[in-house]
């Protein structure tokens, strides 16, 4: 087996692990394979949003097809 890991990073306005549900459903939707996710990061945008964003980044790990 040979695996491919990728970074993706969820959004939600309401908590962090609805950030990280949001990027585990997208790579799930996405992605074939899916063997598992690490949650690598958690972060709160200020700046731009009118209130706080709540930000997870995760690595996915999928595997690859012959």
């Amino acid at each position: 087996m040979v695996f491919k890991k990728i970074s993706l990073i969820g959004t939600s306005p309401e908590s962090f692990d609805a950030a990280a549900d949001d990027a585990i459903d997208r790579a799930q939707e996405t992605l074939e394979n899916v063997h598992w996710i690490e949650v690598e990061e958690l972060g709160v945008e200020l700046a731009t949003a009118d209130d706080r964003e709540y930000q997870a980044e995760v690595t996915v790990a999928f595997e690859l097809e012959d």
